[in-house]
């Protein structure tokens, strides 16, 4: 099992309706990608961000597919340039020593075969991944 963790603040300027329709399209993620098994979206509380969702995913196969899905995808292109700052991280239970390095190259690979995804990611001012590398791509 694969806990996807996203944590993100906005820019000062994005305004109260912007942010509700990220926060919308990161919860139509959960609801509308078969990979997801369960998700929360909301309020980051304790933490430093202004933002956080969970997608829980069953395993490497879903991940991709998680990260190749069209609500994905319009989450990326319609609300990255709003963010100041994200962080993704995963926590598992997997045996596999080799996991964090998977799932790296799953997005290194989405990265590479989606070029506008990789610009809007390099154009956020501060953008981590899941093996806690700067993904200014």
């Amino acid at each position: 099992m694969i806990f996807h963790v996203n944590r993100l603040t906005y820019k000062t300027d994005v305004s109260p309706e912007e942010r509700k329709r990220g926060m919308d399209l990161l919860r139509n993620q959960g609801e509308s990608i078969p990979a997801v098994q369960s998700y929360v979206v909301g309020p980051d509380l304790g933490g430093d961000f202004e933002l956080g969702a969970v997608f829980v995913i069953a395993n490497l196969d879903d991940y991709w597919d998680y990260l190749i899905h069209p609500a994905h995808f319009l989450s990326e292109k319609s609300g990255l340039n709003l963010v100041q700052r994200f962080e993704a991280f995963d926590v598992t239970d997997s045996a596999d020593p080799e996991i964090g390095a998977k799932i790296a190259r799953l997005h290194a690979r989405s990265y590479e075969e989606n070029p506008e995804i990789a610009k809007l990611v390099a154009d956020v001012p501060s953008f981590t991944v899941p093996d806690g590398t700067s993904a200014n791509v």
